[in-house]
């Protein structure tokens, strides 16, 4: 399936950009999302004659994320859980664990799929992950789990 893509896509394309993508990730994810068009004449003509204004749109948000990367940068969460002898944890630290701690610390609201862990997070210690702010931006953050006393 060919697309015009309508915003930068990581590791996809750039605005305005046909790309030719899997039926599935085009039609549930890429179109149902608002991301990207189908190459048909209405369309591209819609497209050139909105460019400018998804150029400056797309340029608005990459300034935005930058701002919440300084923000984020250095930042370092510490979650107090329970902990067995052991050192592991009683389940897993969650996504959504993660964003309302950086929601409580830094005050950005980040979406859980812009979390990147590398790993679950199963015992206590410190663990360094990514957040997607964009497509061309990310942060680094790291995590401490203690033990609850």
């Amino acid at each position: 399936m060919k697309v015009i893509l309508l915003e930068n896509i990581k590791k996809l394309g750039t605005v305005g950009q046909k790309v030719n993508v899997k039926d599935g990730f085009g039609r549930n994810f890429l179109l149902k999302k608002g991301k990207a068009i189908l190459p048909t004449k209405e369309n591209i003509a819609h497209f050139e004659s909105k460019k400018a204004d998804i150029i400056k749109k797309n340029e608005l948000e990459i300034k935005s994320a930058k701002q919440s990367a300084e923000k984020l940068k250095g930042c370092r969460i510490t979650v107090f859980k329970e902990v067995m002898e052991n050192g592991n944890l009683y389940g897993s630290i969650t996504i959504k664990e993660i964003c309302n701690e950086l929601l409580n610390l830094t005050k950005i609201q980040i979406k859980p799929e812009q979390i990147e862990l590398p790993k679950s997070i199963k015992s206590k210690g410190e663990y360094k992950f990514k957040v997607n702010l964009h497509a061309d931006v990310q942060s680094e953050v790291s995590i401490e789990i203690l033990p609850k006393e």
